[in-house]
């Protein structure tokens, strides 16, 4: 293998060990945290549904109480849920893998 190579897989590696580390830290919070164990690809379906139910409720105005619909969707507190089921650090993972791989980063503003 090329020592180019080599360097890349080195490089490779210690992104995933940073991003994947699975040592989790007890965390004393009075929040609960719920853990979905599903694959990427069903969790962007989830994600991609919930999303789509909320479009839905804001279309159909299924988020205002009214007389005949007395239990509303709650469509801040599920793009709340959304966005804490979001694989953000993943993402920041294949950006730094893409830059490794291909020597460039995308022009991306945070």
């Amino acid at each position: 293998m090329e020592v180019n190579e080599t360097k890349k897989l080195e490089n490779l590696k210690n992104i995933i060990e940073k991003y994947f580390n699975n040592s989790k830290s007890e965390s004393k919070s009075e929040f609960y945290t719920a853990q979905i164990k599903v694959n990427y690809y069903e969790l962007g379906c989830v994600i991609t549904n919930m999303l789509k139910m909320c479009i839905l409720a804001l279309e159909n105005e299924g988020h205002i109480m009214s007389s005949t619909n007395k239990n509303p969707v709650n469509v801040s507190l599920i793009l709340e849920m959304v966005l804490e089921m979001f694989p953000a650090n993943e993402f920041d993972m294949l950006a730094e893998i893409n830059e490794m791989v291909f020597g460039y980063s995308q022009l991306v503003e945070k």
